[in-house]
């Protein structure tokens, strides 16, 4: 009996897949049918959820590898072709966040870190995902993970601000660039979501955390699996006629 299930026999690059909002994604994707290929930094962490997922019928394998690294992604992605042969979807979730200092406080070397993980780590992700979707007849879709500091000041640094419009600027030029070769790219723009990147944040500043719920419509911060479940409909058939989007996944904070 052939799968049934919306992405079988289709392929999907995660970044930042060891925690959080990638790993989430990894569990999502490959319940619904997906190959996924998974990449981090924290190769331990990787082939623990290749296991989970491989127990549980799954197909995964793990890359490690920094989104820094334009070469590491290169050979990421041509991991991804030559074990499933393809590579359908990418979900571009790598990120790093700091303290929200004032701008005068912030070292250069959180500075750099920040534009190196957020903003050229997408780009290194695209530019060697998009030739080989633009190698298949059915082309692909790709989901660049944003922020709601990606549409104003936030409270988060000014770094991260900027690293986060710059997300956005790269997923809409990409959509126009590709629009017309079966390309579709999108962004998350994602709200407070209790990762393990955000406690870090919180354990910085006691009262981060109530503040971050005030900022969502529903007073509360999203779970991992909320934002994971927005990436996969993207990626997916039903978002057929949705590129170049900035979907909100937050709670309506930019509602209001």
């Amino acid at each position: 009996m052939s799968d049934q299930r919306p992405m079988a026999g289709r392929v999907a690059m995660i970044t930042g897949a060891s925690s959080g909002i990638g790993e989430a994604a990894a569990h999502a994707f490959a319940d619904e049918g997906a190959a996924v290929v998974l990449v981090a930094r924290r190769g331990e962490r990787l082939r623990a959820l290749v296991r989970k997922i491989e127990d549980s019928g799954g197909r995964a394998l793990a890359v490690e590898g920094d989104v820094t690294d334009s070469g590491r992604m290169r050979e990421a992605v041509e991991a991804a072709v030559e074990a499933y042969g393809r590579l359908d979807h990418a979900f571009n979730n790598a990120g790093y966040a700091s303290a929200g200092l004032p701008l005068h406080e912030i070292d250069d070397d959180v500075f750099r870190r920040t534009m190196d993980v957020n903003v050229t780590g997408v780009w290194n992700c695209m530019r060697h995902q998009i030739p080989v979707m633009l190698g298949q007849d059915s082309g692909g879709s790709i989901v660049n993970t944003a922020s709601v500091a990606a549409t104003r000041a936030t409270g988060a640094s000014a770094a991260y601000v900027a690293a986060k419009h710059a997300v956005l600027g790269m997923t809409r030029a990409a959509a126009a660039d590709y629009g017309t070769a079966g390309i579709r790219v999108n962004a998350l723009v994602v709200g407070a979501t209790r990762t393990e990147m955000m406690e870090e944040v919180l354990a910085q500043d006691a009262g981060l955390e109530q503040r971050f719920a005030d900022d969502s419509v529903q007073k509360r911060m999203a779970a991992p699996s909320e934002v994971a479940a927005a990436a996969l409909w993207l990626c997916g058939d039903g978002a057929s006629y949705v590129t170049g989007a900035a979907m909100p996944v937050d709670g309506g904070a930019t509602a209001v």
